[in-house]
């Protein structure tokens, strides 16, 4: 596509005008203080997803030159080629078509494809949650990277729609550790193996796979074609490991992206046909925002201007996502691929070297948790951290005098970034916990808070099927669009390859000893392994 890269814009020189003259100094208190309908004009409605915007260093005019760089690069030129189908995965020569897996029956591209497979997933998901029937208690995920933090991370968020007779555990790390302590739990009559890889070659992916075959076998298992199940594209080779059901999906799905796919076999076999689909449904609805809404108004697109506006312009270097729902505690690290292997490159799209910062950090852990860990950092430490609050406003259980304390913190949270606390605030109340012999404004030092930490707060009325597959949804978009702006290629992942290449070449030299033509330290380390 013809568009200069974000550096080369006006847009770009304007935006570094005016963080120079108005951004760098700019307090959002004294933003409250000059408009008191700030939250009003900075909130944004999208599909299931309510967001606050307004204690971020943010105001119209920086709005209007980011929505001015996004028209320069060319993002909403960019975002209607990716959903016409045309290959914007420039270094693969692929489409990327995850909006098209829950896209309704008709209304998107591949249709017959996508929906062929989901109905006969579904169908199959449905003979196995009907256990008394099929036996199954326990169901065994084993993938990685996309394959397992995409499941791994929506099961337990939907866990009050889950099957109360089956179990589901996920299987990753080519680690003994992960494999060996969910064998210990299961019967291979009761259980169900999913092996999840597209190609039936992911190294980490089929060693736990073959360590699952060979305790089901010797445990008197005897009958892989009913308890192993693979979601990939290589029926010879799953078949060749002796499983006949797979189900399939196509070169255009990241895996990243693939949860809504065939990957998903685990969810719907925890929550079933229907809310399955309606998991899909809200993502869909986020589609339609994404695709359609105008501009000012488009929440991903304008989360990815923020992400830029921050990494780029304040050099904020990571952001933290904290959710005040205990079921999305896997969330931080599934954005973590999400953002951080679509983003994390350091070449535009013509392979040319980026003269300015991509993806920023990102990690976090659930509130109230992460508040008793990370979050002193977050309130006095030296670097500002953008922080991503996502609340709940009713939750799916009954203990509700929880669930207010668990929203009044995390409002709370916001709330104190924000606000922070001056020195003479803190000289004028009471430490009881204070050392007697500390003088007081050596004291109200060390108990002041800057203040003016940025924050968002997104907001789900309840976290179900449908509000979670928006929500991940809009993630996607956002990444998208912050990747879009840098003029990179967000669908590609070569940084993973390189490790497996090598590795390909150490563990024949684990088991030989052979050193030769090592670097000193991977030699060294080697030996010492060995001895």
């Amino acid at each position: 596509m013809n568009h200069p890269r974000c550096d080369q814009t006006q847009a770009w020189a304007a935006l570094k005008g005016h963080f120079e003259a108005h951004g760098r100094d700019f307090d959002v208190r004294d933003a409250f203080a000059r408009d008191p309908l700030r939250f009003a004009s900075m909130s944004v409605e999208a599909p299931e997803v309510f967001a606050d915007l307004s204690k971020n260093r943010l105001d119209t005019a920086t709005q209007k030159f980011l929505l001015d760089l996004a028209r320069e690069c060319g993002v909403e030129a960019r975002r209607d080629a990716m959903f016409k189908g045309e290959p914007i995965n420039l270094t693969e020569g692929r489409a990327v078509q995850h909006a098209a897996l829950r896209a309704p029956r008709g209304a998107g591209l591949f249709s017959d494809d996508v929906h062929g497979v989901l109905d006969a997933m579904l169908a199959y998901a449905e003979t196995i949650r009907d256990t008394a029937t099929s036996g199954i208690r326990h169901v065994v995920n084993i993938g990685i990277g996309g394959s397992d933090l995409g499941p791994q991370m929506v099961v337990p968020a939907l866990d009050a729609f889950v099957h109360p007779g089956i179990t589901f555990h996920f299987v990753s790390n080519v680690d003994g550790h992960d494999i060996t302590p969910v064998l210990r739990k299961l019967k291979p009559a009761e259980t169900l193996f999913i092996i999840a890889s597209k190609t039936f070659t992911t190294q980490e992916t089929m060693a736990n796979a073959q360590a699952a075959k060979a305790w089901f076998l010797a445990n008197g298992g005897t009958d892989t074609h009913k308890h192993f199940v693979g979601a990939t594209t290589n029926i010879q080779a799953a078949a060749a490991f002796g499983i006949s059901t797979t189900f399939g999906f196509w070169d255009w799905v990241g895996g990243r992206y693939s949860l809504w796919s065939a990957i998903g076999l685990p969810i719907a076999l925890a929550v079933g046909a229907d809310h399955f689909r309606e998991l899909l449904a809200g993502a869909h609805a986020m589609d339609q925002h994404f695709a359609k809404t105008p501009a000012a108004k488009n929440l991903p697109l304008l989360l990815g201007l923020l992400d830029v506006w921050y990494r780029n312009f304040h050099g904020f270097t990571s952001r933290s996502v904290a959710p005040y729902h205990q079921g999305l505690k896997r969330l931080p690290a599934y954005l973590q691929q999400l953002e951080m292997e679509s983003n994390g490159k350091c070449v535009d799209l013509a392979g040319a070297s980026l003269p300015y910062a991509t993806s920023p950090v990102v990690w976090g852990e659930p509130g109230t948790n992460g508040q008793h860990a990370y979050f002193q950092m977050l309130h006095q430490g030296t670097d500002v951290i953008p922080v991503e609050f996502i609340l709940v406003k009713r939750p799916t259980h009954a203990l509700t005098d929880l669930h207010t304390k668990l929203l009044a913190n995390g409002l709370a949270q916001s709330q104190a970034l924000m606000l922070g606390k001056t020195p003479l605030q803190a000289a004028a109340e009471k430490a009881p916990t204070a050392s007697k012999e500390l003088d007081a404004q050596t004291l109200a030092r060390h108990r002041t808070f800057p203040g003016n930490r940025p924050s968002t707060t997104l907001m789900l009325e309840q976290l179900t099927p449908r509000s979670l597959g928006a929500l991940v949804a809009l993630y996607e978009h956002r990444v998208f669009t912050s990747g879009a702006v840098w003029g990179i290629n967000s669908f590609d992942q070569w940084g993973v390859e390189l490790g497996k290449a090598l590795c390909s070449d150490l563990l024949p030299r684990l088991a030989s000893g052979d050193v030769g033509g090592l670097d000193g330290s991977t030699a060294g380390l080697m030996q010492r392994l060995r001895g």
